[in-house]
């Protein structure tokens, strides 16, 4: 496996430069996997992508790079201290300011002047890559095709032949079978997901990370016959949202979580009025602005409680693009079946990061059509109580019934009223969801030894260095065996496989990417679990499994 960082200021053609470079490995057979690092800024500033490839799966970044791609100083001075015993750094040679051995100088800039488009440096770059890892360029005229204008394809295929011929091979080629794998992101895998399952309403406002979604969705609107929206605001964008499924059509909104703290009235609304939403935050540090462009887990406690009252949701924490996308579908399903908002719980790192992965199947998720229980006799009551709590719901225009809904406390017509017996009444109804909801909720993922002393306990975007952490620690062979269990379905928090191996453990070590961990206290309050020791990081940064590793033996952990 192989470890490849890409750094540049914004404005450099670095996104270009990794795009192109990770589809040609893709291409080679490769698994691939990339994490961005980028600033909030147009120009300027550090920007740094990791990609990783080998012939096995990959599901997160390492901190430890055979190659650094330095499209300018900034790149050398940060990561040198990552690159590896034998590893290189490719340049140019106004980088280049010692006699470092391990830097390659190639005059990019002189050989894309002398071409005739300075733009082309990054074509440079990525012919000096493909040789140095020893990749044949069969793959390069079909990939650049797709990303370059066919007018400038010719200048950019010469500049890569001469940076193809600029350098020595290092590596050996590996042989790997994923060439015909999709690569996407997080994000992307959301919104196809969200088109799988017949999504015909799509409201949000720019946030980052969440806009991918949206690009995504809205790039794909006319063909799948959606309707998106992008709304004044985040309060605008969740209450069409709602609108849209109240009239039937089955609708999402997305946001990080600075736009979710303006939609919490809003899905206190979804709650009373029992109208079906399912909602994403991906999520980024805070508060307030915090980092926009970086990663964290903070947002899930406040996901849980959010806006005033009480009411039935679902919690969804989204661990890979595959799980991405089945997840969203299954979403849209709760959200029906049961009248309520579910959330998903992406966040940066997951969003922006790149994976090579299976063609999705949509057929795995059997999109269900919910039945009302109204007969079409009698009088129909949009909030009759029911035993499982769930009333028969009918759309308003497809109907001769009156269908109500108020924001308000009401009565099974959807009428106001501030009686004690009917607010107790209602209350109980609408919670008797949860409890029928709990039967369907799915275990948390479980990895590693079945025979284990040491557990973690993960949730969302960590699954992937959780899985290699766990993977590296069972190769010391030191007598003593790890597992982990990575949630995904949150809340309400399923505890059978939960209670069964912790109670199998000698110690539980939680790992998350918030200062507090929220997933610990969640499961300390709703199991009396305790966790032994806590993984926490929240720099605006992923940590990667190699990471997760050291601190288990570093701190002694057993």
């Amino acid at each position: 496996m192989y470890n490849l960082l890409i750094g540049g200021a914004a404005g450099q053609g670095v996104d270009t430069t990794v795009a192109i470079l990770e589809k040609l490995l893709k291409r080679s057979g490769y698994n691939v996997f990339t994490a961005k690092d980028f600033m909030s800024r147009v120009r300027g500033g550090h920007n740094f992508y990791l990609i990783r490839f080998g012939v096995e799966p990959i599901y997160s970044h390492s901190n430890q790079i055979d190659g650094i791609v330095a499209l300018d100083e900034s790149t050398v001075k940060i990561h040198r201290e990552q690159l590896k015993e034998n590893g290189f750094i490719l340049c140019d040679q106004d980088i280049a300011k010692d006699t470092d051995t391990s830097f390659i100088v190639v005059h990019m800039n002189e050989m894309a002047k002398a071409l005739g488009n300075p733009r082309v440096s990054g074509s440079i770059a990525i012919g000096a890559v493909l040789k140095l890892f020893g990749e044949p360029m069969e793959n390069a005229g079909a990939v650049f095709a797709s990303f370059v204008k066919q007018q400038f394809l010719d200048i950019n295929m010469k500049a890569l032949t001469e940076g193809y011929e600029s350098v020595e091979t290092r590596f050996m080629h590996l042989q790997g079978n994923a060439a015909e794998q999709m690569l996407i992101s997080g994000s992307n895998a959301v919104a196809l997901g969200a088109i799988a399952a017949g999504l015909r309403f799509y409201s949000a406002y720019p946030m980052s990370p969440s806009t991918a979604i949206m690009e995504t969705i809205a790039q794909n609107a006319d063909e799948a016959g959606i309707v998106v929206e992008q709304a004044e605001d985040e309060i605008a964008a969740i209450n069409m949202a709602i609108g849209a499924s109240y009239a039937g059509a089955r609708a999402m909104t997305g946001t990080s979580g600075g736009g979710f703290s303006l939609m919490v009235e809003a899905l206190g609304l979804s709650g009373m009025a029992e109208i079906p939403l399912v909602v994403i935050d991906v999520q980024r540090p805070g508060p307030a602005t915090g980092l926009p462009t970086k990663t964290e887990q903070s947002d899930l406690k406040f996901v849980i409680s959010a806006s005033q009252g009480e009411f039935p949701r679902m919690v969804i924490a989204l661990r890979n693009p595959s799980d991405a996308f089945y997840q969203t579908m299954r979403a849209f399903n709760m959200a029906e079946k049961y009248q309520i908002p579910v959330i998903l719980l992406s966040d940066q790192y997951l969003g922006d990061a790149t994976y090579t992965t299976k063609a999705f199947d949509p057929e795995k998720i059997q999109m269900s059509v919910p039945e009302s229980d109204y007969t079409g006799h009698g009088e129909y009551l949009r909030y009759r109580y029911m035993e499982n709590g769930i009333s028969p719901r009918l759309i308003p225009g497809k109907t001769e019934q009156l269908v109500s809904s108020d924001s308000d406390e009401h009565d099974e017509h959807g009428r106001i009223v501030e009686s004690a017996e009917v607010r107790t009444r209602m209350m109980e109804k609408r919670m008797k969801k949860l409890e029928i909801l709990k039967q369907e909720l799915q275990e948390p993922e479980f990895i590693g030894e079945k025979s284990f002393q040491t557990l973690l306990i993960g949730w969302g975007s960590v699954w992937g260095a959780m899985e290699e952490a766990v993977r590296l620690l069972n190769q010391d062979k030191n007598g003593n065996a790890y597992a982990a269990l990575v949630f995904g379905d949150i809340y309400p928090l399923p505890t059978k496989l939960l209670r069964e191996k912790a109670a199998e453990a000698s110690r539980i070590i939680d790992v998350e990417q918030n200062a507090t961990g929220q997933l610990a206290a969640l499961i300390q309050e709703e199991t009396g679990i305790i966790c032994d020791d806590k993984i926490l990081r929240y720099d605006g940064r992923q940590i990667s499994g190699e990471e997760i590793a050291e601190q288990v033996r570093k701190e002694g952990i057993r």
